[in-house]
């Protein structure tokens, strides 16, 4: 398509840019808008009833004001629990991020596959379903992290990444010798894969579904009609004020190429 799509990237924190880095290498001209709820910071750590209510809540506020043509739920604690409600409420596509099981299952030599994500998502239904479906013929290592998910919020605010740190929470996983894949389930890891992959040498193979995702919104934008074509400024929408909101924008303009920080009150 010519016309220029409206796209939201949604997430608790700045994981989802992990997903929309992908999608804006594929598709560089569109009109992007990135919304994290970091009122909310980590979903992985809240009820799914709550998840899916501020999921909404955001996304409906920011469709008011700028008519959206695709939805991506750039993370996965989200994703297993928000896309029902979200497609029963809007009438555009909605893109959901999950764990990439299959591709994991399909790749690995081993077939001893970890599975790294939060908290909230190693204990979802729908990701044992995933497993039992694509992966039961290997073994599965689940870790559920809130520590790795700070610590890559950290890293993309411009802090150091501590090592040690990472290290401790990867220490179950480091013995595991023929462990070869790594399913990175939430948007924030691939961020700090690099550092996780010193932790865990042993691993050749890193998996995410950022490439997949970005050929699915590239194939559903084909078939939409654009609604606004007015705006085109790219712009961060946060719900709460943070310390660091200056030297974050200055980063996000120059590495993601967004032009204003807008702060989302929910209860106008």
């Amino acid at each position: 398509m010519n016309e220029k799509a409206t796209i939201l990237f949604f997430d608790s924190g700045v994981g989802g840019f992990s997903v929309y880095h992908e999608v804006l290498d594929l598709l560089p001209h569109h009109h992007y808008l990135y919304a994290f709820d970091n009122e909310m910071f980590p979903f992985s750590e809240k009820s799914e009833e709550l998840v899916i209510q501020r999921t909404l809540a955001v996304c409906k506020k920011i469709n008011e004001r700028y008519p959206l043509d695709l939805i991506v739920i750039a993370c996965n604690t989200a994703s297993t629990v928000v896309l029902p409600a979200l497609r029963e409420y809007f009438d555009i596509p909605i893109v959901g991020t999950v764990p990439a099981i299959k591709p994991a299952a399909e790749i690995s030599q081993t077939k001893h596959i970890g599975l790294l994500a939060t908290k909230g998502t190693v204990k979802r239904a729908y990701v044992n379903d995933l497993i039992e479906k694509y992966a039961s013929h290997c073994q599965i290592e689940k870790l559920g992290s809130t520590k790795l998910v700070e610590i890559a919020q950290d890293k993309i605010q411009g802090d150091s990444v501590d090592l040690l740190a990472l290290k401790n929470e990867l220490e179950i996983w480091a013995k595991k010798t023929d462990l070869d894949t790594v399913i990175l389930g939430c948007t924030h890891f691939p961020l700090i894969k690099d550092e996780i992959q010193i932790c865990l040498p042993q691993v050749k193979y890193f998996v995410d579904p950022g490439a997949a995702i970005a050929k699915r919104v590239a194939y559903l934008l084909d078939s939409i009609k654009v609604r606004s074509k007015k705006e085109t400024k790219n712009l961060i929408f946060c719900t709460k004020h943070f310390s660091i909101e200056n030297k974050f924008l200055q980063a996000l303009k120059f590495r993601w190429g967004f032009e204003e920080l807008v702060l989302l009150n929910l209860d106008e």
